[in-house]
């Protein structure tokens, strides 16, 4: 009998982490039902889409306990049902290093570790299709240290270093002293690498020297040691997986005396390395082709959302909005904050939607893509508490602006992790999205699917292409664009439509009225 599978639980803290996997189940609700379904999906990956990285740090811990405490019995029930072997849990953080590290990792530790603890988290940031990688300990991006770019000039999650012990302490507040922190560096995981069982076909038993000396040097760990791991190629972070396997699987004890149990602070490109999976069914052109027909017509139009306002983001929407297809409507943010301030907030507020609806509605009758953009800059706020909830009430506008022209689409652009949660989550009301593949390196095209209950109408099967803020170069945000607006048709049926798409529920939350069709 083939042994239970290996299942690897992501708390992601936005949506953009599965930007190296394609068909697994991203949940954003985490009830029992959900958990059970996604832990009895065939992938070796559940991502549970937390979103902490918007919130204030205690709320954020607020809310992975309270997700830690939801995985913890649908793990046990899923292992007894022999769904589920082993698990590893994954705090699934950002590559250029804007995180509530070690905050997350520590509740998860204390909610999940039980009684026996964990040796060691193992801090992977590398995000290696989008230039992020790490040498010596220090984190670079695009080859320059990480703490020069402006990520790390974020208001509520900037940082002075890019050498990760370091950055360890500044983000501990000194807790966790720089050296303290143990390195595990190149040459190691390049050793492994060279006769990891992954590269010959022998089994881990078999493995040459410098897996085994790597496997040793793990099995050493104890007292949940933070680790910061180098990486600048796969291949070195498929020993590394391949190790964590040999030490934390159902043959650790006899080989190593007990199994290991590790905890990671990492960005996407580990993953790969934890659970090899094979190229993704569909390629770039075909996954476009995911994009929503009308009935037996043309392709339905296309909305792009960009609430990102890093310097990237600025300079990809610049080059969006010179694309003859594409027509801009700025969402005011001073406005917005005055709306907020003022009297009758709730009431100029929903009469500024109106108007902004108009507007998309008569962009999409010209047969253009509307691009909805907040105003570029930051604004000064008075305080964090007070820059945050601006964020997430321009995130909320935005998807419920979206969410009133869905059923019309075939497809959305939503650039920005916070945009791309609340829109999901709030404004769309997906409890869970399919995970198709990736558009361009680290671009995510998720799915709504046709099942899921509480659905509004007419969104079932609607594709979504996450884009992380910090992604890319100047054209990609264009180049994704062009891509759904060219699609590949796919073979067999065509992709569900707005009228035709089943299994989707009637809403069960206010929505803005779309505006008519002429």
């Amino acid at each position: 009998m083939a042994a239970a599978p290996l299942k690897i639980v992501v708390f992601d803290d936005d949506p953009t982490g599965s930007q190296t996997l394609h068909s697994c189940p991203l949940l954003l609700r985490w009830d029992a039902a959900s958990l059970r379904a996604g832990l009895a999906h065939p992938s070796p990956f559940l991502f549970l889409l937390a979103n902490t990285r918007a919130l204030a740090p205690a709320q954020a811990a607020a809310r992975v306990r309270r997700i830690c405490r939801a995985i913890k019995p649908a793990l046990e029930a899923a292992r007894a049902e022999g769904l589920i072997g082993s698990w590893l849990l994954v705090s699934r953080g950002d590559s250029t290093l804007r995180s509530h590290f070690p905050l997350e990792v520590e509740v998860i530790a204390a909610e999940l570790g039980g009684p026996e603890g964990w040796d060691a988290t193992l801090l992977v940031p590398a995000f290696l299709p989008g230039g992020r990688s790490t040498r010596d300990g220090v984190h670079y991006l695009h080859g320059q240290p990480v703490h020069t770019s402006a990520f790390a000039r974020d208001s509520l999650l900037g940082y002075r270093t890019s050498f990760l012990p370091a950055w360890v302490e500044e983000k501990s507040g000194g807790r966790v002293p720089a050296a303290a922190v143990e390195r595990l560096g190149l040459a190691e995981l390049d050793a492994a690498a060279a006769d990891h069982p992954g590269g010959n076909g022998a089994s881990e038993a078999a493995a040459g020297p410098g897996f085994q000396a790597l496997c040793e040097r793990l099995a050493a760990l104890e007292g949940n040691r933070t680790v910061a791991v180098d990486a600048e190629r796969p291949r070195q972070l498929a020993a590394l997986g391949a190790a964590v396997r040999e030490l934390s699987g159902p043959h650790a004890a006899a080989r190593w005396g007990r199994p290991r149990r590790f905890l990671f602070q990492a960005a996407a490109s580990l993953l790969n390395g934890l659970a090899p999976i094979g190229p993704q069914p569909l390629a770039p052109a075909a996954l476009a082709g995911l994009r929503r027909r009308d009935g037996p017509g043309g392709w339905l139009p296309g909305l792009v959302l960009v609430g990102s306002h890093v310097p990237l983001a600025d300079a990809q929407l610049e080059q969006l909005l010179t694309a003859p297809g594409c027509s801009g409507i700025e969402l005011e943010v001073v406005k917005l904050a005055r709306v907020l301030e003022g009297p009758l907030p709730a009431e100029l507020l929903a009469s500024l939607e109106q108007a902004w609806l108009q507007r998309l509605g008569a962009v999409l009758s010209a047969g253009r893509t509307p691009v909805l953009y907040t105003s570029r800059g930051e604004l000064p706020c008075r305080s964090a508490a007070e820059r945050r909830r601006l964020g997430l009430e321009l995130a909320a506008l935005m998807a419920r602006l979206a969410a009133a022209l869905a059923p019309r689409l075939g497809y959305l652009i939503s650039k920005g992790g916070i945009t791309t949660h609340t829109l999901l989550a709030e404004g769309l009301g997906a409890g869970l999205v399919e995970l198709q593949g990736q558009l361009l390196p680290g671009l995510s095209l998720v799915r709504l699917p046709a099942g899921d209950p509480p659905l509004a109408a007419g969104l079932a099967g609607l594709p979504v292409l996450t884009f992380p803020g910090n992604l890319g170069d100047g054209g990609s945000l264009r180049q994704a664009w062009q891509l759904m607006e060219h699609p590949q048709p796919l073979p067999g049926p065509p992709p569900l439509t707005a009228a035709l798409a089943p299994g989707a529920g009637s809403a069960t939350r206010p929505r803005l009225a779309p505006p008519p069709a002429g």
